[in-house]
C-alpha cells in the first residue's frame, strides 16, 4: 500500500460493531439508552454528594470525581459513534481522531489511579481510624485527583505525540466504533516499535502502579479487619469496601478481557466487543453498584428525590 505522510491524512472511516443496515437501529438504541443511563446515573452522584452534607467526605468526594471521570470517557466516544450511525457518516478527522486517542487515555487512566486513591481512603480509614481526618485532609484529597489527573494526561500525549510521527498508507479504514490507539497504529506504514514499546511498558506502569496500590490497601485492611474479634465488627468494616472491591473488579476484569482479547485474537469483531465491554459498560454500571451496596447514599439519593417532589409540589 502506498504511504502517505501525516500531513496529508485529513480522515479516517470508523467501520463501528457492524456494516449491517438492518442492525444500525438496535444498536443506535442500545447505545443510546446505555449512555442515557450512563449520564443521568453518574449525575444523580454527583448531585447527591454535593446536596447532602452528611456526604462529604474524602471517599465521597472521590466518589464524585469517579462519576465525572465516567461522563466525560463515555461523552469521548458514544455521541460520536451515535451520530455516525445516523447521518451514515462514518468519517473522523485526523485531529479529531488524535483528541479521541488522548482523551479515551486521560479518562481511563485517570479512572484507575482514582479506584487506587479510594482503596487508600478504605485503608486509612478501616486500619487507623483515629488518625482519619487528620491525614485525609481535604487538601491532600484535592492533591490526590490534581496529580492523577497531571500523571494521566502526561502518558496519554506520550501516546499521542508519538502518532503524530507516524506515516499512515492509503488503508485508513478503524475496524472499531472510536479511535483505538492500537487500531490507529496498526494502520501506520512506519517502523510501530517505539509505539508498541510504550503501550507495553509505559501503559503497564501506569495501570500497574495503581493496581499495586490496590492490592496491598487491601492486602492491609484485610489483615487489619481479621484482627477485629466480633463478627459483626468484622462485617461492617468489609460492608464500607463492598462497593469500591466490586467496581475494582468490574475495571479490571474488563480491562484485562480487552488485554486477552487483543492478546490471542486476530477477530476484529471480538476485540470491539472486548473494547465496548471495558470503555462503556464499567461506566454505566459504577452508579447502581454505589447506589445498591451503599446505604448512606441510598439514603441520600432518597433525601434528594424527596427535596424534588416537595419543591415541585410547593411550585
Amino acid at each position: 500500500m502506498e504511504p502517505v505522510n501525516q500531513t496529508l491524512v485529513s480522515e479516517f472511516l470508523l467501520l463501528g460493531l457492524t456494516d449491517d443496515p438492518e442492525l444500525q437501529p438496535l444498536i443506535f438504541s442500545l447505545f443510546l439508552a446505555m449512555y442515557l443511563v450512563t449520564i443521568v446515573g453518574n449525575l444523580l452522584i454527583v448531585l447527591t454528594v454535593i446536596s447532602d452534607v452528611h456526604l462529604h467526605m474524602p471517599m465521597y468526594f472521590f466518589l464524585a470525581n469517579l462519576s465525572i471521570t465516567d461522563i466525560c470517557t463515555s461523552t469521548t466516544t458514544i455521541p460520536k459513534m451515535l451520530v455516525d450511525i445516523q447521518t451514515q457518516d462514518h468519517s473522523i478527522t485526523y485531529i479529531g481522531c488524535l483528541s479521541q486517542i488522548c482523551f479515551v487515555l486521560i479518562f481511563g487512566g485517570l479512572e484507575s489511579c482514582l479506584l487506587a486513591v479510594m482503596s487508600y481512603d478504605r485503608y486509612v480509614a478501616i486500619c487507623y481510624p483515629l488518625r482519619y481526618t487528620v491525614i485525609m485532609k481535604p487538601q491532600l484529597c484535592v492533591l490526590l485527583v490534581l496529580v492523577s489527573l497531571l500523571i494521566t494526561t502526561v502518558n496519554a500525549l506520550i501516546h499521542s505525540l508519538t502518532v503524530l510521527r507516524l506515516s499512515f498508507c492509503t488503508h485508513l479504514e478503524i475496524p472499531h466504533f472510536f479511535c483505538e490507539l492500537v487500531q490507529v497504529i496498526k494502520l501506520s506504514c512506519s517502523d510501530i516499535f517505539i509505539n508498541n514499546l510504550l503501550i507495553y511498558s509505559v501503559t503497564s506502569l501506569f495501570a500497574g502502579i495503581p493496581l499495586a496500590g490496590i492490592i496491598f490497601s487491601y492486602t492491609q485492611i484485610v489483615s487489619s479487619v481479621m484482627r477485629i474479634p466480633s463478627a459483626d465488627g468484622r462485617y461492617k468494616a468489609f460492608s464500607t469496601c463492598g462497593s469500591h472491591l466490586s467496581v475494582v473488579s468490574l475495571f479490571y476484569g474488563t480491562a484485562f478481557g480487552v488485554y486477552m482479547s487483543s492478546a490471542v485474537s486476530d477477530s476484529s469483531f471480538k476485540n470491539v466487543v472486548a473494547s465496548m465491554m471495558y470503555i462503556v459498560i464499567p461506566q454505566m454500571l459504577n452508579p447502581f453498584i454505589y447506589s445498591l451496596r451503599n446505604r448512606e447514599i441510598q439514603g441520600a439519593l432518597r433525601h434528594l428525590f424527596n427535596k424534588k417532589s416537595f419543591l415541585g409540589l410547593c411550585s
